[in-house]
């Protein structure tokens, strides 16, 4: 196993290199920051060409790219064109959208895997076709849509929750967003148990435990749910930095001051320091995710080893 972590943190590092260079050349070759900086004024060239020399915009793209990485590697992401470190900024959105993520994760797992199992088991009667028509019906209902009317309903007309989020982004004004944020990716979980689980169910594994009168809760929770959840899990991986950058609409809609609303005001004011250091954080955020996705396999499913 520390073999193959090893292997997978090496891997990594290409792909991340690889990752961060086409972020970096699609944000400042087909973009001019100093042009944004001054907006619809024209600068002065003198002014113009001291800005560019400040922020190293004067010399060839990749090196800029490797005066950026080793601007990362010593903990410092650039500076915003408001004069705002973007560490700052980092340091305000990713804690508020860590938690929503983690709400949207939990309300993924609690409420979609319960249903996949419940679907699964009983495939083909009334409560199977029931989840089936209602995940179909959340998958083709947009984000913006389902968001303003949860907010109205909840928020304004039964008044049970805020309808929008204070800046402090406590946990209990996150319920709402996080249920926003995780009801599309609930659908596809509940949807990818249910398929697995009715997959597995005729399995030889399953027939041998009835047959030797092992309890059916046991059966399904030790040997039917583990080898079943592996696309599941797998999913969950993948979509966590998912969640964490496509928040964006939902922290419009509730006036959140996380990643996604960074960035969407990275790329409004074409602010590029912004959307580099945030998507590249981003990228490690998927990385990581993948690779704990892999370690997990091995504890669902004892017959994965890794060398």
């Amino acid at each position: 196993m520390g073999r193959y972590v090893i292997r997978r943190l090496l891997q990594m590092i290409p792909v991340f290199i690889g990752s961060t260079f086409l972020i970096f050349f699609m944000v400042y070759a087909l973009g001019d920051p100093v042009a944004a900086l001054f907006g619809d004024r024209a600068p002065d060239p003198a002014t113009a060409a001291q800005i560019r020399k400040d922020l190293y915009l004067d010399e060839p793209l990749w090196k800029q790219y490797l005066h950026y990485m080793g601007q990362i590697f010593q903990g410092d992401f650039g500076t915003a064109f408001n004069g705002q470190p973007v560490t700052e900024l980092m340091a305000d959105a990713w804690p508020v959208t860590v938690r929503l993520t983690l709400v949207a994760i939990a309300f993924e797992i609690l409420i979609g895997i319960t249903l996949g199992v419940l679907s699964g088991l009983r495939r083909g009667r009334a409560i199977d076709t029931t989840v089936l028509l209602l995940s179909l019906i959340v998958i083709s209902i947009p984000t913006f849509v389902s968001g303003y009317v949860l907010q109205y309903l909840c928020g304004i007309k039964w008044n049970t929750v805020s309808p929008t989020v204070s800046p402090d982004a406590p946990l209990n004004e996150l319920l709402l967003p996080g249920v926003v944020v995780g009801l599309v990716s609930l659908a596809y979980v509940t949807r990818l148990t249910r398929t697995s689980i009715a997959e597995n169910v005729r399995a030889d594994y399953v027939r041998t435990a009835l047959a030797k009168g092992l309890p059916r809760r046991r059966i399904i929770t030790r040997h039917l749910l583990r080898n079943s959840l592996i696309p599941v899990v797998t999913f969950i991986g993948t979509d966590i930095g998912g969640l964490m950058g496509g928040a964006l609409v939902t922290e419009r809609i509730f006036n959140i001051h996380g990643v996604g609303y960074q960035l969407y005001q990275g790329v409004l004011r074409q602010n590029s320091p912004t959307v580099v250091g945030f998507v590249t954080v981003l990228v490690l955020v998927f990385l990581v995710a993948n690779l704990l996705v892999d370690l997990l396999y091995a504890v669902l499913d004892p017959r994965i080893r890794y060398a």
